[in-house]
């Protein structure tokens, strides 16, 4: 650690992608920032939901947050003014401005695992700024992770929307939650194991529904469904009629993801929707389990179904009871 030193520093949270992956990257850059006394800087500007290029997408979905168990937070549009002092870590960020504008996918990899040695290394940097634009999925605890879902807030219009499918759907139920990461035609990258054969893989999901229906519940069972491909919504509806879904806009099938900017904030709102609604079920299946959307659902749900990393076919049932803070 670091001596003496009075100048504020700071971490930058950076993050463009899917909000599974920006919460949970946000919950890593956290962690450091309250290490080492740092002001957390969340920056989602260039947002995949959003086609307004210097709107910070956090104030757009959730409400503004000061601190974060006594780490200073920015999190509005006050980013695109602020002067963050250098020197900075990675390396790549001492660079000139417009240097810095495209980056390499091979860079990103690099800067991702320099920032994880570093965190790992539970030690500090003399940068003034670290910026975490990097994917840091695993790059934390699951404390971290808890921090942050018990310190954000939704913004109120999206909290009611969850509140009001809840009464509906489901109160008086066990709820199954079904959550299938497809792609729809995007390159889904570390997914691509699980959907190698197509068909199997849907096979796969539906075994997964039987199990978890066939399992002791205390109420009547319903099974929600989350998936970012229309063709996979009509094959898994036509084989379970009794499926639940949430109203919302897709891509053309095999048109690609939905965190696009087409579709608008209200794309980043549908997703947060079903995030934190299957964080409410009872089973959660998770297909795959590497997708970081389904993260705040592993972490608050009691019990849930994944599929083996190393052979997808396997199902494993972990049965947890919940942790002890508030669900949206």
């Amino acid at each position: 650690m670091l001596v003496g030193v009075t100048k504020e520093r700071f971490v930058v949270s950076r993050r463009r992608t899917g909000l599974g992956d920006c919460l949970w990257s946000l919950a890593a850059a956290w962690q450091y920032a309250k290490r080492t006394g740092r002001t957390l800087v969340i920056d989602w500007r260039g947002s995949c939901y959003l086609d307004q290029p210097f709107t910070n997408a956090f104030r757009v979905f959730f409400e503004p947050v000061h601190d974060i168990a006594g780490v200073r937070v920015i999190c509005d549009d006050r980013v695109n003014s602020l002067s963050l002092p250098g020197p900075f870590f990675p390396t790549w960020w001492n660079r000139p401005s417009i240097d810095c504008v495209y980056r390499p996918d091979e860079q990103i990899f690099r800067e991702r695992d320099e920032l994880r040695q570093l965190f790992e290394a539970k030690d500090d940097t003399h940068a003034n700024t670290v910026v975490c634009d990097a994917c840091l999925m695993w790059a934390c605890d699951q404390d971290a992770e808890r921090q942050i879902f018990r310190s954000i807030k939704l913004r109120s219009e999206i909290q009611a929307r969850i509140d009001a499918i809840h009464c509906e759907h489901f109160e008086g139920r066990s709820v199954i939650g079904v959550h299938v990461r497809h792609g729809n035609g995007e390159d889904i990258m570390g997914h691509r194991p699980y959907w190698a054969d197509p068909e199997l893989a849907l096979r796969q999901v539906c075994t997964a529904i039987q199990k978890a229906k066939a399992l002791p519940h205390a109420k009547p069972t319903r099974v929600f469904l989350c998936t970012d491909s229309p063709k996979v919504l009509d094959q898994v509806s036509a084989r379970f009629p009794d499926i639940f879904t949430i109203s919302k806009r897709f891509q053309a099938d095999q048109a690609g993801p939905l965190h696009n900017a087409e579709l608008g904030a209200d794309g980043g709102s549908s997703a947060l929707i079903e995030m934190y609604l299957l964080g409410r079920c009872d089973t959660v299946i998770r297909f795959p389990p590497t997708s970081a959307f389904t993260r705040y659902a592993r972490l608050v749900a009691p019990r849930s179904i994944e599929f083996d990393l190393n052979d997808p076919t396997r199902l494993i049932l972990i049965d947890e009871p919940p942790k002890d803070y508030p669900v949206a």
